[in-house]
């Protein structure tokens, strides 16, 4: 106890960066992420539902194959639509990652319990030169 009293500044300092390395983690919501290697073995596998929640512009320019698209303003109407993919892994993907996660958010909370989001995105995707439809 004496230690810390007599280094409080070094424990606040490591309390806060412990704090800010786990912010992150808690904001982005949307639970588990899967990297671009891991989302290649899902599909390859089978039973694997591909959303991806960019605008109908931006998945025109370019999806992960077999991907259906609803775009995240209108999932909250549009979710009875992937009522017969519940017991699928359900793998979202956005531009970055971060619709993603609030589409995760809105998954679990209809009842979809296999859901992941792609790291990084297209971005990511697209980084690792890995194939786009049209």
């Amino acid at each position: 106890m004496k230690f810390l009293l007599d280094h409080i500044f070094l424990v606040v300092i490591a309390v806060v960066s412990g704090g800010a390395l786990l912010l992150p983690s808690v904001r982005a919501g949307g639970g588990r992420r899967s990297s671009s290697v891991e989302v290649t073995q899902l599909i390859n596998r089978g039973k694997t539902l591909i959303l991806d929640v960019r605008t109908a512009e931006e998945f025109a320019k370019g999806h992960l194959r077999e991907a259906k698209n609803i775009p995240l303003a209108e999932l909250g109407s549009r979710i009875g639509e992937l009522d017969k993919s519940k017991g699928k892994t359900v793998v979202l993907v956005c531009q970055s990652g971060a619709r993603a996660g609030k589409a995760a958010n809105q998954l679990k909370a209809a009842g979809f319990t296999d859901v992941t989001t792609l790291d990084g995105g297209m971005a990511a995707w697209q980084t690792a030169g890995l194939p786009v439809a049209k």
